[in-house]
C-alpha cells in the first residue's frame, strides 16, 4: 500500500501557525515543517505529497527525499493563559493582541523560544499542477480521518488516484505512479544531495556543447539545465561525459525515465505516458541533437536499464 499525505500549504500572506512565524514552501519543489506538528517524522522517501491551500488541490508529487536539521523556534503566547496566539498584531485596534483562547488584551506577547528538528521534504522531480482540479472538502474526504485539523494527514492514495482519473488527469497519475515505484524501489530519480560545483558544472557544458539542448536543439541558454545522466545524489561528483544540458521540462521527464535513449539505436524513446502530448509524442525515434562520447553512452545504457529494462 502506498503511503500518502494531504499537507497544508498556505500563501505567504498567512504564514502563521500555532502561534508562530510559519515555514516557507514553494509547493512544487519542497514543503517544510518541524517536530512541534503531529506525523512530523512519518513522512518519507517514496510517500505520494498532495499539497493543498485549505480550498483547493494545488498539485500532487512523490518525495523524493526529507532533508532535516536544527533549529530555534520562536513562539507567541498569551500572557495571561500561556495559550498559543496569532503571531501578528492586529492593524486598527489596540490593544494589538487579542487571545484566541481567553479572549484577554495585550500590547505584545509572551515570546518563547525552543530547540526544534526541522523537516524538508524534496519533490520537485515528480511534480504535477492539478490546480483545482479537487475541492477541500473531496480532499477532507479522502483522508483516514475527514474531520482531522492537522497541516499533516494521512490519507487514500488509491481513492485520491481514482478521483483523478475520472477528472480527466490520466498522465499526471501515470508520472505519480512511475516516480513512486522507483523510489519505493530504491532508486533515485532525482537530485537529493546538495550540488556543490553545480553552476561550473553547468558552465563546462555550456563551453562543450554551446547553447543546445540534447533532445531538441537550440535552446537559449536561460532555458537549459546541466542534466546529470547518473545519480548525483548517490555519486556527489560532476563526472566527465557524464552529463548533458537539456530544457527543463525535458530534463524532468528524462529523471523520471519517461524520455530515454535506446542504447543501440542511439535514438529518443518516449514512454506511452506522453504519446498525448503532441510536443513529446514526436521526439519518439528522433536521434540526439549533440554527439556522444563513451562516457555519456554508457551513463545512457544504464538510465536505459533502469527505466526500461527494469519495469
Amino acid at each position: 500500500m502506498v503511503n500518502a499525505w494531504l499537507v497544508l500549504a498556505v500563501p505567504d500572506e498567512e504564514r502563521t501557525h500555532g502561534g508562530n512565524d510559519g515555514y516557507e514552501d514553494e509547493p512544487s519543489q519542497h514543503y517544510s515543517w518541524d517536530s512541534t506538528v503531529p506525523n512530523h517524522a512519518a513522512l518519507t522517501t517514496g510517500d505520494v505529497i498532495a499539497l493543498w491551500d485549505k480550498k483547493s488541490l494545488l498539485g500532487v508529487s512523490v518525495i523524493e527525499s526529507v532533508d532535516t536539521g536544527q533549529a530555534v523556534k520562536e513562539t507567541y503566547t498569551c500572557p495571561e493563559c500561556g495559550r498559543a496566539r496569532a503571531s501578528r498584531p492586529r492593524r486598527n485596534k489596540t490593544p494589538a493582541y487579542r487571545c484566541w483562547n481567553c479572549k484577554a488584551e495585550f500590547d505584545a506577547p509572551t515570546v518563547q523560544s525552543k530547540e526544534v528538528t526541522t523537516y524538508r521534504s524534496l519533490h520537485s522531480t515528480a511534480w504535477v499542477d492539478l490546480a483545482g482540479l479537487l475541492t477541500g472538502a473531496e480532499l477532507r474526504s479522502l483522508c483516514h480521518s475527514p474531520d482531522s485539523q492537522l497541516s499533516l494527514r494521512p490519507m487514500d492514495w488509491a481513492r485520491m488516484r481514482e478521483k483523478i482519473l475520472v477528472g480527466g488527469a490520466a498522465p499526471s497519475v501515470r508520472i505519480v505512479d512511475r516516480a513512486e515505484r522507483h523510489l519505493a524501489g530504491g532508486h533515485r530519480t532525482a537530485v537529493v544531495r546538495a550540488r556543490v560545483g553545480q553552476s561550473a558544472f553547468r558552465k563546462r557544458l555550456l563551453e562543450e556543447q554551446g547553447e543546445v539542448c540534447a533532445f531538441t536543439g537550440p535552446a537559449p541558454a536561460a532555458a537549459l539545465e546541466a542534466a546529470h545522466l547518473y545519480s548525483y545524489a548517490a555519486d556527489g561528483q560532476h563526472r566527465p561525459d557524464g552529463g548533458l544540458l537539456l530544457r527543463r521540462d525535458l530534463h524532468r521527464l528524462f529523471d523520471l525515465g519517461l524520455i530515454a535513449l535506446h542504447p543501440q539505436q542511439r535514438t529518443l524513446d518516449v514512454a506511452p505516458e506522453l504519446t498525448a502530448f503532441a510536443d513529446y509524442a514526436r521526439l519518439h525515434g528522433k536521434p540526439v541533437a549533440v554527439p556522444l562520447g563513451k562516457g555519456h553512452q554508457a551513463w545512457l545504457a544504464a538510465h536505459w536499464d533502469l527505466h526500461r529494462n527494469s519495469c
